[in-house]
């Protein structure tokens, strides 16, 4: 590109987690146009499944609303969701992207003001919820959901016209169709993030055979307020109370047969999650057993804090088996403690695995040539610039660490435009 003048000075950012919303609006507000491509109905990504996240711990909807904010207020940010690239040619200030969008089946017309949700005769297992919950077959999100517009799921609807006929304001059609465009831009920001190890994968770890075993990101959403339990931690199988929990680090992370890397960031997670049962259970006891902790910087004060609370339990041992008392539906877990030499049996009311993050990149064909480390992430491809990945795309990161790879990712989508 030396010399040679950008064709557009678009930016197609690719993801609308929070990777993907910090580098479009920091890219919008330097002064140039952003696209924002995602496949889900709303933006946000998991960040918005979270119930709290580091460093402070507060909910993820407060920062998001700022962001939110900054693209309604911004005409150079256009939001695409329910979209998807499906191709990519061209060159580092010319790129031709084709893009799909899938029918919401609901259109500007939309007030949310859930008529249709209450005609709707069809429930739907809430992906969002990570399938502890429903909703019908047409639903909000969630209730910050942006756009803030309702979504029908078409593998459960069954057309039956009774939500047509609820809604005042004519803003559901049900025979939308999809719909393909092209647009131009001078760089793209690959923010496409990650997605949770399949825990069924793991036969001697119980997830799927027994309700009472879940995993990290679907103890998030129990917490959550706005989850299906409204933030009481319960037992799946019969929403009764808890009295003990244990979770299980590493749940296939470090392991060649799944994920052979650490995803950094699972340690944590698991121990703000006992925080989250210690507030609502005082007397519930905790078994963490773990391979190695991994609290990096200044997390290690976090975990010093936890360590100190006398009901939590820190057990250094791969958990070999997880088997459920058919009459309690009680899990136990049975584990070598490597610091006493001892096999240990826990039986507990809830587990909880640690599973890994991994790459929505792993195993996936890409819509351009990309380059992937051995472990599946997206890695720069000097010899085609142009095409930048930011975030968990990229490596594990908490939410922070993307806020900061995600404006890097967002300067260099700039330099794209104005280097010669």
């Amino acid at each position: 590109m030396a010399g040679e003048k950008a064709v557009s000075e678009t930016v197609l950012v690719v993801g609308g987690g929070m990777s993907g919303v910090t580098a479009a609006v920091e890219i919008a507000e330097v002064g140039y146009d952003v696209i924002i491509v995602e496949k889900r109905p709303y933006l946000g990504g998991r960040v918005v499944q979270l119930y709290q996240y580091f460093p402070k711990l507060c909910p993820p909807l407060c920062g998001m609303e700022i962001n939110y904010r900054r693209i309604k207020s911004n005409p150079r940010i256009k939001v695409f969701t329910l979209a998807e690239v499906q191709g990519i040619s061209g060159q580092e200030g010319n790129f031709d992207v084709t893009i799909k969008i899938n029918p919401r089946y609901v259109n500007t017309n939309c007030t949310a003001c859930g008529k249709c949700v209450d005609a709707c005769p069809i429930e739907r297992p809430s992906e969002f919820d990570y399938g502890l919950g429903n909703t019908k077959a047409i639903y909000l999100p969630y209730e910050m959901s942006f756009p803030m517009k309702y979504v029908i799921d078409d593998k459960y609807c069954d057309k039956c016209g009774k939500c047509v006929e609820a809604c005042p304001y004519n803003a559901i059609d049900l025979n939308e169709a999809p719909k393909d465009f092209t647009v131009k831009v001078a760089s793209i920001v690959w923010a496409t993030g990650w997605r949770p190890y399949d825990a069924t994968k793991m036969d001697n770890l119980g997830f799927g055979q027994y309700k009472n075993v879940i995993t990290n990101v679907m103890m998030e959403r129990l917490a959550a307020p706005n989850g299906p339990t409204k933030g009481k931690i319960v037992r799946p199988s019969d929403n009764g109370s808890i009295e003990s929990v244990a979770f299980v680090q590493c749940a296939g992370s470090r392991d060649e047969n799944h994920l052979p890397f650490c995803s950094a960031i699972c340690c944590l997670a698991s121990m703000k999650q006992a925080t989250y049962v210690r507030e609502q259970y005082p007397t519930a006891k905790i078994y963490i057993f773990y391979i190695d902790l991994r609290p990096f910087g200044r997390f290690e004060e976090f975990y010093n804090r936890v360590k100190q609370d006398e009901n939590v339990f820190f057990i250094k041992g791969k958990v070999a088996k997880v088997t459920e008392n058919p009459n309690t539906k009680k899990i136990t877990v049975e584990a070598e403690d490597i610091l006493s030499g001892v096999k240990t049996r826990k039986e507990v009311d809830l587990v909880v695995l640690a599973t890994g993050m991994e790459p929505t990149t792993r195993g996936e064909k890409l819509p351009f040539e990309a380059m992937c480390d051995d472990l599946g992430f997206l890695v720069s491809d000097l010899q085609r610039p142009g095409i930048y990945p930011a975030g968990c795309v990229r490596m594990p990161m908490d939410v922070m660490t993307c806020v900061k790879d995600a404006t890097a990712a967002a300067l260099k989508a700039i330099q794209s435009i104005v280097r010669r």
